[in-house]
């Protein structure tokens, strides 16, 4: 494999009900439960960080950072591609 992983970032549930609506339009739902895909993490410090990549209107590349207390995080799976979580 030679591409780049992504990373499938899992948080607790009690961090999804504090984050509220703020962190919807980020989750993707899948049999695996919801999680943030990004295709970078710094987890050395207080805070989180993971950046997500998307398209602008016109087609550009956009980049977003997002920064959760660390203690939010549950799980992070590195996965190449962004195929569906889970086993058939």
């Amino acid at each position: 494999m030679t591409d780049a992983p992504n990373y499938a970032v899992f948080l607790f549930p009690q961090a999804l009900d504090a984050l509220g609506e703020a962190i919807k339009p980020y989750l993707r739902d899948t049999p695996g439960g919801p999680h943030i895909v990004c295709v970078e993490i710094d987890a050395a410090g207080p805070l989180f960080g993971m950046t997500l990549v998307g398209k602008g209107p016109n087609g550009e590349r956009l980049e977003l950072e997002l920064m959760v207390p660390v203690s939010m995080v549950k799980l992070v799976m590195s996965m190449h591609g962004e195929h569906e979580i889970g086993f058939i």
